[in-house]
């Protein structure tokens, strides 16, 4: 069958639950759903795309509502998270088994402004900082609610990749305060970082070491790469934040040409070794940046095959007239960020932690080169909390699921950090099972 004849069939509104949702509309695929655009600044405009749960639940406010924030910057959270990752569809038009939208309401969310179906009408309207971007996150729950009153008592729950591991923490806190100031109301329960960028050179320099360790560079190798990412480490002690970017750029092409190709997103992804190489290093530090933090696939298959989607059926489905194609501004987006994109952002985790009530949690994948596993342990060694010595003091349990250990874990006070087995960068679409341990955990869903 053809994608065309899929996709008019997918547009078929399949009613799984005995309610019926305030705003619900047919979208695109099974379900419930809801989309729209929240104004967040003049020039400025905020797309979402809302899933009710499909829970057999006598409402649907009787589960959580889960927010969802792609990485990049620039990366489409309605396109990549939900189509690649968690959503009810995968990119070839299947069903997807263990899609949050079983368990709970899950809104994916454009943003920065720029991302997917989000756009601004002049680039003065473009981010530059991650405090803008939270507080662009925090206008939007606040037309959001507005549009959607019904889920000011819901649980809110926001969960997060890779860049969002800047953005979460941050639209976290400032949602907060604004809760504490009665600005808005929002029964805000925890947010979960996955695979996070929260301290960028501490990923950095992971690299080296983890790649050698798995045997995938030899020391010569690790030598050459440790080398480029102390040169970055250099630029981000001295402030020197869009040369930390740049040169971060350097370390990754060293790192593909020491390890023939290896995918940044789960090392054990096959790769086309060398020709994939030689493809990369054709372009610019820019160009590569982009398509390794927003394309994600250098093939451009799968991009080439998510782009066709939305902004073909999903476009026509959702009645997106704007004028602005999706993902057209993302490159955009991406580069008004790029002297933000090297800066850490554990202060603000660290704040968290010692002055609100917010659930806070990491997890991470074992196979993730970008964001490697052992750069988080490291951020997390030197923060400074109320509960270090006790989560120092507690000992690693297995997660167990169904009989099989997926991964580990470690809790005290309002933190807790996930070490996932099988599983890359992209922890929901990896590994299932451990991510809805995760799930469970935080938003007790059922």
């Amino acid at each position: 069958m053809s994608r065309l004849l899929i996709s008019f069939a997918l547009l078929t509104f399949v009613a799984f639950c005995g309610f019926a949702a305030v705003n619900a509309r047919t979208g695109y695929g099974p379900g419930e759903q809801d989309w729209g655009f929240v104004d967040v600044r003049k020039g400025a405009h905020m797309f979402y795309w809302l899933y009710y749960t499909t829970a057999n639940v006598s409402s649907y406010v009787d589960r959580p509502l889960a927010i969802w924030l792609q990485g990049g910057p620039g990366a489409s959270s309605t396109g990549y998270g939900n189509f690649e990752e968690l959503g009810p569809l995968t990119l070839e038009g299947k069903y997807r088994e263990w899609t949050w939208v079983k368990d709970m309401n899950v809104i994916f969310i454009d943003n920065p402004v720029g991302s997917g179906f989000s756009y601004v009408d002049s680039s003065s309207e473009y981010t530059t900082t991650n405090k803008q971007i939270a507080l662009d996150l925090v206008e939007f729950m606040k037309g959001f609610y507005a549009n959607h009153p019904e889920f000011k008592t819901v649980p809110l729950h926001i969960f997060c990749e890779s860049y969002g591991g800047k953005m979460a923490p941050e639209f976290a806190l400032e949602l907060y305060y604004a809760i504490e100031r009665n600005e808005i109301k929002s029964n805000f329960a925890s947010v979960g970082l996955g695979d996070p960028w929260t301290s960028p050179i501490d990923s950095v320099m992971a690299w080296a070491p983890y790649l050698l360790q798995l045997g995938i560079v030899d020391q010569s190798g690790h030598d050459k790469i440790e080398a480029s990412a102390l040169k970055t480490k250099k630029y981000v002690d001295q402030g020197k934040w869009t040369q930390a970017t740049l040169q971060w750029s350097s370390t990754q092409s060293v790192v593909l040409r020491e390890s023939k190709g290896v995918d940044f997103y789960n090392v054990e992804t096959p790769t086309r070794g060398d020709q994939y190489l030689r493809r990369l290093l054709q372009m610019s530090p820019e160009e590569s940046m982009y398509r390794t933090l927003v394309q994600f696939d250098i093939d451009e298959n799968r991009d080439k095959m998510l782009e066709e989607l939305m902004r073909g059926p999903v476009t026509k489905a959702l009645n997106i007239t704007t004028g602005v194609k999706w993902g057209a501004q993302s490159s955009a987006t991406f580069n008004k960020l790029m002297g933000d994109f090297m800066k850490p952002a554990v202060h603000i985790v660290e704040e968290l932690l010692n002055k609100t009530t917010v659930e806070v949690g990491v997890f991470s994948g074992g196979l993730d080169l970008i964001c490697a596993t052992p750069g988080a342990v490291n951020w997390i060694a030197d923060m400074q909390w109320v509960d270090k010595k006790s989560y120092l003091d507690t000992p690693r349990r297995g997660i167990n699921v169904d009989g099989v250990l997926e991964g580990y874990q470690k809790t005290a006070g309002n933190f807790s950090m996930f070490w996932v087995n099988r599983a890359g960068h992209m922890v929901p679409a990896d590994n299932p099972a451990a991510m809805s341990h995760i799930l469970r955990q935080y938003t007790n869903f059922g």
